[in-house]
Parts: C-alpha cells; structure tokens; sequence
C-alpha cells in the first residue's frame, strides 16, 4: 500500500499530539500511524475529514443511481418534463 502522506511512530503521536494538531490543520494532510513499523491508523483534521465523508455520500447516491439504471428503473426526461409541465402550482 502506497501513502503520500507523512508516516509517524506512534510514540511520536504521544509527545506531540499539540503540534500534530496545528500541522494537519493548516496543511489539512493527513498523518499515518504506525505501530511495530505496521500502518495503524490514520491521523487528519476535521474540515478534511468532513469533506471526504460528503465525497462518500456523494459516490453512494451515484452508485445507487447507477444500480437503479441497470436495473431498468428510469424514466425518459422528456416523460418527467411533461409531467412536471401538467402539475398544477399550490
């Protein structure tokens, strides 16, 4: 497995978890931690975190759009535009 990210000890993590903290909020890159020279866990700062997790979210729906498209479960975009066209506004 390949990081382009900074690779830490985790006694590293334990004497500098102040700085660290300053670090990956201004660079926002994440910090891998090892244990045993064996990748353990990885390190990164919230604003990161958040919008990896939105990009998560964002896959899933696609990915759920795609399944339902192969699964036949679509509608022709001029149908939904008539549609929309007929609806009375409240």
């Amino acid at each position: 497995m390949k990081y382009s990210t900074q690779v830490k000890p985790i006694s590293y993590l334990k004497s500098h978890a102040a700085e660290i903290v300053s670090t990956l909020s201004q660079t926002r890159q994440p910090l891998l931690i090892t244990q045993n020279g064996e990748a353990k866990l990885v390190v990164m700062d919230v604003k990161s975190y958040e919008a990896q997790e939105e990009t998560f979210a964002l896959l899933k729906l696609l990915a759920l759009g795609r399944r339902e498209m192969d699964q036949g479960r679509f509608r022709d975009v001029e149908d939904v535009f008539t549609e929309i066209d007929g609806l009375d506004p409240k």
